[in-house]
């Protein structure tokens, strides 16, 4: 797949681009805190960087829909250089600089599903596959390495010099897809969207949900909210069992490096249609891996625990490549942005949750108990995945990622 200009230059602009909004994210919160000294004030800076993906998967998704992708891409780094650089300008007030992130992240949504769309017409069939495991996992890494590298670049040459480093970061990829990626049209039709931004919205809730194979799919990609627990309370879980810092870092990183590790595998080796049929049984067990966290287990336990509920996680890669199947291509950005947007919420309700209920409780029991409220939904889910998409049948296996048949005559999530 690396061999596809295309698919490289989108790669790299994936990089810049999330490590990027990362980056600005963590230099700017560190900005507000050392200005303000509020932890309140630097957590509403944070959210404010969340808050739009709501927004922007809502009401922004599809406008890579009705505009060319490429364009769309390029329109949202340029916005943000702009927006990123407007931060560096002295004695600029606090208000002013969360108003410029909010802003900066609403354009988000919209690259991110454009990207997401415009993916499967660069690359056909097991490309689109492997394309998919490795767009996610940089996905992960840059998130990783943007905030990690935000942490560094304030502590070494400030917060000012960062920002300015970001904002040509989004330079940087939208030169790499506007040089590195050929011009298509725009994938809807004039008529094929709704007259007001909340008509189109709606028809986009309609695609989704009223599907049932669509909307078994995209909410087997929403059950992350369940067994990403661990990330969202791995402070005082690792606390609680008396580690340190190095014990909440390994915590973190064990999840991540089992996805890293796994994923091209199960993309590289387990053929297509198994992929498909392994989707629901690999849901149930990334949930209910977890519960084995009522067991109490130590440090060294815990971590084989929390990477072997990960690597299983592996079956959202199936179920993407149903989802882009399922999907007509002039609504797949829209379908993209609504999936993308579910994540977001799910996992922040999710980790607050979670936060709040291990003030009460041990957080090896929240973990369990979210584990398997999770392995519930997944095993309904996965019985309702093979009635409309029976073991061994013709289901999306069978199908090229990038030629979706109509929703009526065909069978997910998106982060990217």
């Amino acid at each position: 797949m690396f061999a596809v200009p295309e698919f490289r230059a989108l790669w790299f602009s994936e990089i810049l681009s999330v490590t990027g909004d990362r980056l600005a994210l963590v230099a700017l919160t560190l900005l507000v805190y050392s200005r303000t000294g509020s932890a309140l004030l630097a957590s509403a800076t944070y959210a404010a960087g969340y808050l739009p993906w709501v927004i922007g998967g809502l009401f922004l998704a599809d406008v890579a829909d009705r505009r060319p992708r490429r364009s769309v891409m390029v329109a949202c780094d340029a916005a943000r250089a702009v927006l990123v650089a407007a931060m560096v300008i002295p004695h600029t007030p606090i208000w002013a600089l969360v108003a410029l992130l909010f802003a900066t992240t609403m354009f988000a949504p919209p690259f991110e599903s454009a990207r997401a769309a415009i993916t499967p017409d660069i690359l056909q069939g097991e490309r689109y596959v492997l394309g998919t495991a490795v767009v996610q996992t940089t996905f992960l890494g840059g998130q990783v390495i943007g905030a990690a590298g935000g942490g560094v670049a304030v502590a070494f040459i400030g917060v000012r010099p960062s920002l300015a480093i970001d904002s040509l970061t989004f330079v940087l990829s939208g030169l790499l897809i506007g040089l590195g990626t050929r011009r298509r049209p725009a994938a809807a039709r004039p008529d094929t969207t709704g007259p007001s931004p909340l008509a189109r919205m709606a028809e986009g809730f309609r695609l989704v949900f009223g599907d049932e194979a669509l909307r078994t799919l995209l909410l087997l990609g929403w059950l992350v909210a369940f067994y990403t627990i661990p990330e969202g309370i791995a402070a005082p879980y690792a606390t609680k069992l008396g580690g340190g810092s190095i014990a909440i870092g390994l915590v973190l990183a064990s999840t991540a490096l089992s996805t890293t590790i796994v994923t091209p595998l199960f993309t590289r080796f387990v053929r297509p249609r198994l992929r498909i049929d392994l989707m629901g049984p690999l849901a149930v067990l990334t949930c209910a891996a977890l519960v084995l966290t009522a067991l109490r287990p130590g440090l060294a336990a815990s971590l084989v625990i929390f990477s072997a509920s990960a690597a299983f996680g592996v079956y959202q890669i199936a179920a993407n490549t149903a989802f882009v199947v399922r999907v007509p291509n002039e609504r797949r950005a829209q379908a993209f942005g609504i999936a993308n947007m579910g994540v977001i919420v799910g996992q922040g309700a999710a980790f607050v949750a979670a936060g709040a209920a291990a003030q009460w409780y041990a957080p090896a029991a929240v973990i369990a108990v979210a584990g398997g409220v999770g392995a519930v939904l997944a095993v309904v889910l996965t019985l309702r995945w093979r009635h409309v998409s029976p073991p061994g049948g013709r289901h999306a296996a069978g199908r090229r990622p990038g030629h979706a048949a109509t929703r009526s005559s065909v069978p997910l999530r998106g982060s990217s």
